[in-house]
């Protein structure tokens, strides 16, 4: 159970790992693919502290910067989106910046 438990968070985590880097021209496919990898690690963490028996305390630590690094990238995107129109990175230029 647990080889198959570690098989299945890094298939997700690769998967994840490959719509990130596919799904690169819009920022909300961006974001929900950072966010499907940090959910494969947290997976796999507490795989680990299961197997080990450790305490539980890292992934809760793990799980609030988890929350705080999605409301800054769903804040980002609001932003953007008000500001641009849209999520594309092509629409941004140089001379915004």
């Amino acid at each position: 159970m647990f080889m198959f438990s570690i098989f299945t968070s890094l298939f997700i985590y690769l998967s994840g790992v490959y719509v990130f880097s596919s799904k690169r021209k819009h920022l909300l496919m961006v974001l929900l693919s950072l966010e499907y990898i940090v959910l494969s690690l947290f997976l796999l963490i507490i795989v680990f502290l299961m197997d080990f028996e450790y305490d539980y305390f890292f992934p809760v630590i793990f799980l609030v910067f988890s929350v705080c690094e999605g409301a800054l990238g769903l804040s980002i995107l609001v932003s953007m989106i008000r500001s641009h129109g849209n999520d594309f990175f092509s629409s941004f230029g140089l001379s915004l910046c």
